[in-house]
């Protein structure tokens, strides 16, 4: 089974681009849409969520891990269900014995609601907190032994920054001792000054991580500013990188090198979505969620002269 949970409104059999309450659904491997029909209560979905993260990674200090994707704007349903697959298929190729969940929030299948998607992904945003966040936090004690860790794409980084400063405003929420274990950001589409330490937009996200990493691409063409809908607006973290002054738990991962060597000459996969597609990509998430490796001793990472790491290329 594939587990997601969807803030969308729905529409027929599937769902539609308006923010709803959230449906929590088990996909069956034999098809490659979300239906309604999929439905199950959130307490059986919670349930069957814990028990497939068990295994997780090679780490003798937990029991099993949950990998929470969070999508970008203009994607649909069916390619929110294409993705998480490829998530699920390139880490269990790497040795990923947890689960992947995915939060699918209301943006549109088309580039042109980019403003009216940045509406509702703020909205959205309280969905994660309700739905993931909290439950996950709830079960949270001393003893407990699953790693939760987010893998956000694109505005869907935008989703996460604003869930983590929601649920910092939320009492029932605040007023529990919880984190997550690793968050990695892939083509942020959320300015560079955000995520500077200091900056009161992103101390919550930093408050409850263990460690933050930025993969991030100059070859994005999909955050350049360039583009039409992004006169005017700050300079993307997906594409720039992160800045100084830089928080601690920050990693920044150049990933602009690797690309351009290995994937922008050989095909036409966009700058901004390739990483689901590159093993290297996905083996360094998982060492970066198995945590057993330093960030700067991880194998598919090497310094650059810069004061960061890259992605390495494959010999």
């Amino acid at each position: 089974m594939d587990y997601v949970f969807v803030a969308r409104g729905k529409k027929g059999d599937g769902f539609n681009n308006e923010p709803s309450a959230s449906h929590f659904l088990a996909v069956p491997q034999t098809t490659n849409e979300m239906l309604y029909a999929h439905r199950i209560s959130k307490s059986e979905w919670t349930r069957d969520v814990l028990a497939a993260s068990r295994g997780g990674t090679p780490n003798p200090h937990t029991e099993g891990d949950i990998l929470f994707y969070v999508h970008g704007y203009n994607t649909s349903p069916a390619r929110v269900l294409e993705r998480h697959r490829k998530l699920k298929k390139g880490l269990a190729f790497h040795g990923f014995n947890g689960v992947v969940v995915s939060f699918d929030w209301p943006s549109a299948s088309s580039a042109l609601n980019y403003l009216e998607d940045r509406v509702d992904a703020k909205l959205s945003a309280f969905r994660l907190v309700k739905d993931g966040i909290s439950t996950f936090a709830a079960l949270q004690t001393p003893d407990c032994r699953i790693d939760l860790h987010v893998l956000a794409h694109s505005m869907g980084c935008y989703v996460v920054r604003e869930a983590f400063d929601d649920a910092d405003d939320r009492a029932r929420i605040a007023g529990k001792s919880w984190a997550v274990s690793q968050v990695m950001l892939v083509g942020a589409d959320v300015s560079v000054d955000s995520l500077n330490a200091g900056n009161p937009k992103s101390s919550s996200l930093y408050r409850h991580c263990v460690r933050l990493t930025n993969y991030y691409n100059p070859f994005d063409d999909v955050l350049s500013i360039s583009a039409v809908k992004r006169i005017g607006v700050a300079p993307r973290v997906g594409r720039h990188g992160l800045d100084h002054p830089r928080h601690d738990k920050s990693v920044n991962v150049y990933c602009g090198k690797h690309y351009e060597q290995t994937v922008m000459h050989k095909d036409l996969r966009s700058g901004h979505v390739w990483y689901f597609d590159d093993p290297t990509f996905m083996l360094d998430v998982f060492h970066t969620i198995s945590g057993r490796i330093d960030r700067a001793s991880i194998p598919t990472r090497e310094a650059t002269d810069k004061g960061n790491l890259a992605l390495r290329i494959p010999v």
